[in-house]
């Protein structure tokens, strides 16, 4: 709510009463309204927007049960029985309000459905009161009791996001409350916290380790985000509980409903612990795909003896590791560096201090600002590898941000890389402003192994769950396609000179394993994507908003499904709101002898 600051010109603008009035707090307004003495459950009506929006109303009676520093909430006592329309409201002042929780009010002003996010946004709007004056009368008065939410109250829905924003707006700005609320998703940096009712019960599909999988038919819409604006929420993971009752006012921001505390609550600790994957035995190649977070010099030690110890210890260090957001030698200072050699360098030496093996790089620097990601960080994917176990890397010359790679004959019916490492087809379309798929040609004891590194385009822009559009509109989704495509006929490629090839294509593709995305990839190519067959509560690598999903993939060609192989997702960043990095790093263990 309070990211959702506005000034009296907004509301001096809009034709309503001055300054100087909104100041006052000392009676009704002097202009005649056009809706007197409604109820605030007559202004929220039971659709998402007020049948009274725009209208000047008067004598809206409430009792503050919450304040913010532009504003507070009020709350009818008299409610109307219906648990369609919601009784409660946030009244906007613009400044602090002179009013006190448990002051019985009568506020005037303009109803106004308020897009948060301005009026392009593809969010909800929030039905408040642009105040113009208020008059206190009481103080001191019991709050009206919370509406539960939960199996002892109102049981949300959980099959569709659409029957959720029903339920949500129908209590929005009520004083509501959850009991024994468990964490599925670690406190963001916000102070928020996507948290299930009743610790989980009657709730949807739950991951092994405490979280909520999203899945092909249902959005999770029993997740509810507790915030962290009026009260704020300590650290925690996923698994950990918040005993008793928490209660706060249900808003709308940011494109989500949210329930903001209105007092701190206990945390009893119950997150798993992170994850650790075995050693690759001999004759085992172990492959990784890990997303750094935006590495660069300028994070602190700290982050690269993180990342060390998850390389080195949670990875059991991985003959390859498929890396992605490593950032240039300047991070965010778009002063138009590229070369990443400083950040490697730090890298491979905090390894190195963690005790781990010697590692090498490969990669190629992208042209500046071409490949999105954070404005002058240049993110580039590349290949982490040690060399003491039987893997080496064959070099080619000739690759270059623009100078396409492609499979050609080794002469014996053999593919093998024109250029190594070399990116796939970077002038293509389908990676504008997108990271470039990077390939590197490999061996391992004398078999030769194509290895594609991907960081595909993200979801920013899409529109969120709980938005206007419903099903929400994903604008990304046809970029991602195309990339899918782009590699997919590069793997072919690869196929029709050697059917047989020993290719993985790994990293963060950004999407699920049922998206079309992943569909385009596989369709043709005979990759098995990794993760897609774990079971449910095991498949996911990112929590959204506490839907736990995989973004980061493993496929194998046929010829690698045929070989014995173990996939694991390391569960060690993810469901902590101290992490390393925001995805979790999965491996797969081949024995190719």
């Amino acid at each position: 709510m309070t990211s959702d600051r506005r000034t009296i010109r907004r509301l001096a603008g809009a034709g309503v009463l001055g300054a100087a009035v909104l100041l006052a707090w000392a009676g009704p307004v002097r202009a005649d309204p056009i809706v007197a003495t409604p109820h605030i459950h007559d202004i929220r009506g039971g659709g998402l927007t007020s049948p009274l929006d725009g209208k000047q109303v008067s004598q809206v009676p409430g009792i503050v049960t919450a304040i913010t520093t532009n504003g507070f909430w009020a709350q009818d006592p008299q409610p109307d029985g219906s648990d369609a329309t919601s009784e409660g409201i946030f009244v906007f002042t613009g400044t602090a309000p002179a009013v006190a929780v448990g002051d019985q009010v009568q506020v005037y002003g303009t109803v106004n459905d308020f897009r948060p996010g301005g009026p392009s946004s593809p969010g909800l709007t929030r039905t408040e009161i642009d105040a113009t004056s208020a008059t206190v009368g009481a103080h001191g008065l019991p709050l009206p009791p919370p509406v539960v939410i939960g199996t002892h109250g109102r049981r949300p829905p959980t099959d569709t996001i659409a029957h959720g924003i029903t339920f949500y707006r129908s209590l929005e700005g009520m004083r509501v409350a959850v009991d024994d609320a468990v964490a599925i998703g670690p406190r963001t940096a916000d102070g928020e916290v996507p948290v299930l009712a009743d610790n989980g019960a009657r709730q949807g599909v739950r991951t092994s380790r405490g979280g909520i999988a999203l899945q092909a038919q249902t959005a999770n819409p029993e997740r509810i985000i507790m915030g962290g604006a009026l009260a704020p929420i300590p650290a925690v993971n996923v698994g950990d509980v918040f005993p008793g009752r928490s209660t706060g006012i249900l808003d709308y921001g940011s494109g989500n409903f949210k329930l903001l505390l209105t007092a701190i609550p206990q945390v009893a600790l119950g997150s798993p612990p992170r994850q650790y994957a075995r050693i690759a035995a001999p004759g085992e190649l172990s492959v990784a795909t890990a997303n750094l977070h935006d590495l660069d010099p300028s994070d602190p030690p700290a982050k690269f003896q993180g990342v060390a110890l998850e390389i080195v210890g949670n990875l059991a260090a991985p003959d390859l590791v498929a890396v992605q957001e490593v950032e240039d030698n300047s991070g965010p200072q778009n002063d138009g560096t590229v070369a990443a050699d400083q950040t490697v360098a730090q890298l491979i030496a905090a390894i190195s201090a963690a005790d781990g093996p010697a590692y090498q790089w490969r990669s190629i620097d992208p042209q500046n600002n071409a490949d999105g990601g954070e404005p002058g960080g240049n993110v580039r994917s590349g290949f982490l590898f040690r060399t003491d176990r039987g893997l080496s890397f064959v070099d080619r010359p000739g690759g270059d941000a623009t100078t396409p790679v492609i499979a050609v004959d080794d002469g014996t019916g053999h593919a093998r890389l024109s250029i190594s490492p070399g990116r796939l087809d970077p002038a293509n379309p389908a990676w504008t402003d997108s990271r470039k798929p990077l390939a590197g040609e490999f061996t391992w004891n004398g078999r030769r192994l194509i290895v594609i590194a991907d960081h595909w385009n993200s979801k920013s822009g899409d529109d969120p769950l709980f938005g206007a559009s419903q099903p929400p509109r994903a604008q990304s989704e046809p970029q991602r396609i195309a990339e899918a495509q782009v590699v997919a006929g590069f793997v072919k490629s690869v196929q029709a000179v050697e059917k047989d090839a020993l290719v993985i294509v790994a990293g963060d593709l950004n999407d699920v394993e049922y998206s079309p995305a992943l569909k385009a990839l596989t369709d043709g190519t005979g990759l098995r994507d990794l993760p897609a067959g774990l079971a449910v509560p095991d498949r996911y690598t990112y929590l959204y908003e506490g839907n736990s999903e995989v973004l980061d993939h493993l496929l194998l060609s046929p010829a690698l499904t045929r070989v014995p192989h173990e996939y694991q997702i390391v569960h060690m960043n993810a469901e902590y709101a101290d992490q390393v990095s925001d995805h979790d790093p999965s491996l797969v263990r081949l024995t190719l002898g």
